[in-house]
């Protein structure tokens, strides 16, 4: 028999999306097909497929054990996620039972579909970074009698689901810094900053909202900035190799000496980026929103507030909630107004004269239902007003000396 060919060896996905692209989370099922088109007939042994997945860090430093002695040192780390066997076409046996048996594909297209699920615990989201990757692939390996196995290799994207929607990621972030310049014995006035924003947890392509006000009392010029970073923290063998790249900015007005600049609301939209890393124990991605003041000749007044970029967005009633919160707490908070409950109303602005008057008493019937000393009670305190309001016991605990020594008298 003529050996075939192999034209076209390969795999694909199902994909559950619109956009054709293979994205999974945690307990989806995977499913696809191994492609193998042949020219002619040709014996296959077996077709087996393996589906991986890989968080792996790697980094090299070099170091001097003496003056004219140098070696470099390798830092490596790995944590498995996924790893699933499966055997589409089986390794089979001669009558005779040697291992040359095999099957036999016609020429023409053949696909062998495949399914699997993903494990049910935390998976690490698919990531690329300068000293470290965490990714997940299906391998097709096709073995043939006196060849070499082909091989084929297909990448899919796992997106671990971070929900925004939560009491922690829609809480407000805000601070506050100054900074006094000095050059020599001559001190300038401060330089203040206050920034916050309504929420820690943002999505891809949302925009922050940021409310800072800058104040520069300083004899300098100063430009108000603000900036999101991502930062690639990477552990291997006990060390840390830290990557921090700049994800989106924007740039204030000049600030000139004791002027004021006020952000109401100024926005700044967040990219396509990675979904931040928090579960992985070798690769974390974290991002920040830095708001700061770049002074010439200076180092720069720097704030920092947390962010969380999920995958899941913000739901309607969430962002009503969130917003109107934080917009009551931002309002008081720029006007000076105390964040504290007044006091009740008084007993005259709740019940009116007339209606005292007519209240006092009971109809007949109904008085003669309650007789007695329950009938006594209630008439006596019934629409008599409360005490005052007042902050102030009316009524302390007094301090008594008995026999020398302290005692608390009872109240009254």
């Amino acid at each position: 028999m003529v050996l075939g060919k192999v034209k076209n060896f390969s795999v694909s996905f199902d994909c559950l999306n619109d956009s054709n692209v293979p994205v999974f989370a945690s307990a989806d099922s995977v499913s696809g097909r191994v492609l193998v088109e042949i020219t002619g007939e040709m014996r296959v042994r077996s077709l087996n497929i393996y589906a991986k997945g890989l968080a792996k860090v790697r980094w090299t430093e070099s170091r001097n054990a003496g003056s004219n002695t140098a070696y470099t040192q390798n830092f490596t780390e790995e944590v498995e996620y996924l790893n699933h066997r499966d055997v589409l076409i089986s390794h089979s046996r001669d009558d005779d039972g040697c291992d040359e048996g095999s099957s036999v594909l016609h020429s023409g297209r053949h696909e062998f579909p495949f399914s699997f699920e993903l494990p049910q615990t935390p998976l690490a989201t698919s990531f690329e970074g300068k000293h470290g990757s965490v990714r997940y692939w299906v391998k097709a390996e096709l073995h043939r009698p006196w060849l070499l196995p082909m091989k084929a290799k297909k990448e899919f994207t796992v997106f671990e689901h971070i929900d925004i929607n939560t009491p922690q990621l829609l809480s407000p972030q805000a601070g506050t810094k100054d900074k006094t310049l000095c050059c020599w014995f001559c001190t300038s006035g401060p330089i203040s900053l206050s920034a916050k924003i309504e929420r820690k947890g943002y999505t891809p392509g949302e925009s922050i909202q940021i409310f800072a006000e800058i104040e520069n009392c300083s004899s300098r010029v100063v430009v108000p900035k603000a900036a999101v970073y991502q930062t690639q923290t990477f552990f291997a063998k006990g060390k840390v190799k830290e990557i921090k790249q700049l994800v989106s900015n924007l740039r204030g007005d000049p600030l000139p000496s004791g002027k004021t600049e006020t952000w109401d609301g100024k926005m700044l939209k967040i990219p396509p980026v990675s979904p931040s890393i928090l579960d992985c124990s070798i690769i974390r991605v974290e991002y920040s929103l830095v708001v700061y003041v770049d002074i010439p000749r200076a180092v720069n007044l720097t704030l920092n507030l947390p962010l969380v970029i999920g995958t899941i967005p913000l739901h309607s009633f969430g962002s009503r909630t969130s917003s109107v919160s934080s917009q009551c707490s931002m309002t008081m908070g720029w006007l000076g107004l105390p964040e504290r409950a007044e006091a009740p109303p008084s007993y005259s602005e709740v019940v009116t004269d007339e209606q005292q008057q007519n209240n006092l008493h009971l109809p007949a019937s109904v008085r003669d239902e309650l007789q007695g000393a329950l009938y006594a009670y209630i008439h006596e305190f019934r629409y008599q007003p409360p005490p005052l309001y007042c902050e102030i016991d009316p009524h302390p605990e007094q301090v008594c000396v008995q026999d020398g020594r302290l005692d608390i008298c009872p109240p009254r």
